[in-house]
């Protein structure tokens, strides 16, 4: 797939290209981003221009991993990175996708990353047939959370041992967000258990 950009109020979310490199580095020498996220600790230039450059742009190629930068319309200041991996694209499909993200230090607290995942959200529903959008984080991880829930994610719970992270498993929360969730058809009838 060609990568797309997205716009919404305050954000233009395109590709990461390599000439971002050096923002991402600086970004990611935040221990937070690394004490919650699988980026590399300690992340290198290499890691940085590997990211910016190869790994998005493959992952748009393959079809299954988009990854965005999110950048200020007015001044082009990154504020964050946003992924969806597309689940089941190897195998049957079964039209569900992961989002993922992560929010440069001094950008966090604006509603820029909740603003970004709603935009990625909803173009996932209506052009990528996604019906079912999860969402992890390491259990603990309170800002990631605030942000799902400020998208419409509900929580689903806890899941022992889910995430590996520096070698480590690890219990994480849970979350979904369906179309219809965000006023959306959904094209396979959904039919919840009634007890819930």
């Amino acid at each position: 797939m060609e990568p797309i950009t997205l716009t919404t109020e305050r954000l233009v979310l395109r590709t990461l290209r390599p000439d971002d490199a050096d923002a991402v580095y600086q970004a990611c020498q935040d221990p937070e981003i690394a004490r919650w996220t699988s980026v590399p600790a300690p992340y290198t230039r290499e890691h940085a221009a590997d990211f910016a450059g190869q790994v998005s742009a493959q992952g748009w190629a393959d079809d299954i991993l988009y990854n965005f930068g999110a950048f200020t319309r007015d001044a082009g200041t990154l504020v964050g990175s946003i992924g969806l991996v597309r689940l089941g694209k190897l195998g049957p499909p079964d039209h569900q996708a992961e989002l993922g993200y992560w929010a440069v230090k001094e950008q966090r607290g604006r509603g820029y990353t909740a603003e970004a995942g709603l935009a990625v959200c909803r173009w996932a529903f209506a052009d990528l047939g996604v019906e079912r959008m999860e969402w992890y984080a390491d259990a603990g991880n309170e800002g990631s959370r605030a942000v799902a829930r400020k998208i419409g994610f509900v929580m689903e719970g806890t899941l022992r041992a889910k995430i590996v992270h520096t070698g480590t498993r690890r219990d994480c929360w849970s979350g979904s967000l369906l179309p219809s969730d965000l006023g959306l058809p959904l094209a396979t009838p959904y039919l919840p258990f009634p007890g819930e």
